[in-house]
C-alpha cells in the first residue's frame, strides 16, 4: 500500500520499519497522517513477514505534535472526532500483537511525545527532548499524558502536563520514558539492531507476553497472576515452546514456526 506521509519497509530479519515522513512540518499530525500511521501499524501487525515494528521519523524531529493549522472552525463534536483520530495510533499500539519499538531523535512533543512513549519500547538519541507542551499555547495534552503517566506516576505526570517543560535525555531515561539512549550518530544502527534482536525471540512468546501485560495491567494483583499463568500454560502447548526448549538442550538456534 502506498502512503503520502508514511514510508514502510520490511527487511529479511522480520523487522518492519514505519517512517513518519513529513519532515518539513516536523512530522506533525494532520488528519491524513494520523489515518495513514494507524493503517500502517495495523497492516504490519497482520503481515506474516513481520515480528517487530520499528517506528522512526525522517528529518530532524520525531514529531512536534498536532498540526495546529487544522484546529479552527469545528464544533465540539467535530473536535472530539478529530482528536480521537489523532490519538488512535497511540491506542492501537497497545492492541497490536507485535511489539513496537520507537526510534526517537530531535524533539518529540505533545502528541509526538505520546506516540514515542506509547510504543512498547523506546530508544532515543542522547540529545533528545520531550515535553507535553500544548499547555503553553492554551491547550493541553490530556490524551498523550495517559501513556506518560503509566511510566512516571501521578505527581510527575501532573507536573509535565501543567508546566509543559521540555525534558532532556538523561531525565527521560531516569523517569522510565525511554529504555535506551545512544549517540545521535549511532541511532539508526542501534535501533535496527535492537529491533532485530527482539525479532529473534519466539514470535508467539513475545506476542502472548505483550497481550498479557496490557490485558492485566489494571487488574487486581491476584487476578493478574491467574490470567498470566493461564497465558503461560497456553504458550507451553505450542510447537514453538517445544522447539525453543529442544534447541536450548541441543545448543542451537531455534527454528520458529509461529505455531
Amino acid at each position: 500500500m502506498s502512503y503520502e506521509h508514511i514510508i514502510t519497509t520490511i527487511n529479511d530479519r522480520f523487522v518492519a520499519t514505519i517512517t513518519l515522513n513529513r519532515p518539513d512540518q516536523l512530522n506533525t499530525f494532520n488528519s491524513k497522517f494520523a489515518v495513514e500511521l494507524n493503517t500502517a501499524l495495523r497492516s504490519m501487525d497482520g503481515d506474516s513477514r513481520v515480528r517487530v515494528i520499528l517506528l522512526k521519523a525522517a528529518g530532524k524531529a520525531f514529531s512536534a505534535g498536532i498540526d495546529v493549522n487544522e484546529l479552527e472552525g469545528k464544533t465540539a463534536m467535530e473536535y472530539r472526532s478529530w482528536i480521537e483520530n489523532m490519538e488512535r495510533p497511540l491506542i492501537s499500539i497497545a492492541r497490536l500483537k507485535k511489539p513496537v519499538v520507537a526510534q526517537v531523535q530531535g524533539v518529540a512533543v505533545a502528541n509526538g511525545m505520546g506516540l514515542a512513549v506509547a510504543a512498547d519500547l523506546t530508544i532515543a538519541a542522547e540529545n533528545v527532548k520531550m515535553g507535553l507542551t500544548a499547555i503553553n499555547v492554551g491547550l493541553n495534552c490530556v490524551g498523550p499524558i495517559i501513556p506518560v503517566a503509566r511510566c512516571v506516576g501521578r505527581k510527575k505526570a501532573l507536573e509535565l502536563l501543567l508546566f509543559g517543560e521540555l525534558i532532556k535525555g538523561p531525565e527521560l531515561k531516569e523517569l522510565g520514558l525511554v529504555n535506551r539512549l545512544v549517540p545521535q550518530e549511532n541511532l539508526d544502527e542501534e535501533a535496527l539492531l535492537w529491533a532485530e534482536k527482539l525479532a529473534e525471540k519466539s514470535p508467539l512468546a513475545v506476542q502472548i507476553a505483550k497481550q498479557g501485560f496490557y490485558s492485566t495491567e489494571d487488574m487486581d494483583y491476584f487476578r493478574q497472576f491467574d490470567l498470566m499463568n493461564e497465558a503461560f500454560a497456553r504458550l507451553c502447548t505450542t510447537e514453538d515452546a517445544k522447539e525453543g526448549v529442544k534447541a536450548f538442550f541441543e545448543k542451537r538456534k531455534p527454528n520458529w514456526q509461529n505455531r
